[in-house]
């Protein structure tokens, strides 16, 4: 397949990138590289997939990777991307993420994940994509306090503008597959974590205060209870979703609408472990990993989050088959020995 992954420097569009080559698809990657967290972290994830590329050359002169240094809010240049090639499918994973972000930066979310969500879209419409994929959030979940999570469940009460402009991007898309016959499938993700991660998530950040003896912040006293998904089994479930182009569902009805499926080609998945663990444990075993107890700052609930998430994973199972998960002391001890290697030049040096 030929498949444009948009924020193809980001934590999860770069191991889509190095997955999707390496079972023979060629792949355009695009992305703004802005400075919202450590450019040249996301220039390295771009070496590694050029660095794979160069093993998977398809034909006598084709790239098997392709990048271009795009902001999918520029329609000018999401039109020219599309006008120069056919891609049988479309991931979309650029936006501006972070929910404590949108509280003081909210015209970044309404340009990126909105204005620059309908560029994708366009662009994938009137090229004839045979698939449009992107990335929703189990944050649309908001103020729906029903455990586990499921894409039956209302999200009708958002408790950020981070969460509500993909809550928008879900409706966007369907009016998509209904308008232009485009099949789209969207991903809520469950706090994914792993190798390469951002910089302004929980596990970077404690593994960064706790090695420099500096006191992590722990909100809502520790009591926080969350879906951790592993980078490798959110891969692995984006994967198995490309190749399942969204179909109408026929038993659909107007009478009970089903928020998940359609009479259109358009469907949304939770996607992530399905095994919610206390964030206490998750420290627990960063420290285990570092060999350091971690000083804590309990602190009150943070604006715009919520206590707890878990994802009920069922329909997607049930679409695309079901996939061991990683246990979070596997996958924090796999972070643990990348993060301990990439920055190995600014830790101690017993480190």
């Amino acid at each position: 397949m030929h498949i444009l992954i948009t924020g193809a420097a980001g934590f999860i569009g770069h191991h889509l990138a190095l997955r999707l080559l390496a079972r023979g698809d060629t792949v355009v990657g695009i992305d703004n590289l802005n400075s919202y967290y450590d450019v040249g972290l996301k220039e390295d994830r771009l070496k590694r997939i050029f660095a794979l590329a160069d093993t998977h050359v398809v034909g006598a002169k084709s790239p098997a990777f392709t990048f271009k240094k795009v902001d999918i809010t520029d329609r000018t240049a999401v039109e020219a991307v599309f006008a120069h090639e056919h891609f049988d499918a479309v991931v979309n994973l650029a936006a501006q993420a972070g929910v404590r972000y949108s509280i003081t930066h909210p015209h970044a979310y309404i340009d990126a994940n909105i204005v620059g969500f309908t560029n994708i879209l366009e662009g994938a419409r009137h090229a004839k994509v045979e698939h449009f994929v992107f990335a929703s959030s189990s944050s649309v979940y908001g103020a729906n306090t029903h455990m586990p999570q499921s894409e039956d469940d209302n999200v009708d009460h958002p408790l950020s503008l981070y969460a509500a402009t993909k809550k928008a991007n879900e409706l966007m898309a369907h009016s998509y597959a209904n308008l232009f016959d485009l099949p789209c499938t969207g991903l809520r993700f469950f706090t994914v974590y792993g190798p390469w991660g951002r910089p302004d998530m929980a596990l970077f950040k404690f593994t960064r205060a706790i090695l420099a003896d500096e006191p992590i912040q722990v909100f809502n006293q520790g009591n926080m209870i969350r879906d951790f998904t592993y980078v490798d089994d959110i891969i692995e479930g984006v994967v198995r979703v490309i190749d399942r182009p969204a179909q109408a569902d026929p038993a659909w009805s107007g009478d009970a609408p089903n928020p998940a499926t359609s009479y259109a080609p358009y469907r949304i998945f939770n996607i992530g472990n399905n095994n919610p663990v206390q964030l206490m444990r998750y420290i627990h075993a960063l420290e285990n990993c570092l060999g350091k107890k971690a000083r804590m700052e309990l602190l009150p609930m943070q604006e715009g989050d919520v206590p707890a998430t878990a994802a009920d994973v069922a329909r997607l199972g049930a679409a695309v088959g079901s996939w061991p998960k990683t246990e979070v002391e596997a996958g924090i001890a796999m972070f643990v020995n990348w993060y301990l290697d990439y920055y190995r030049h600014l830790l101690p040096l017993k480190f």
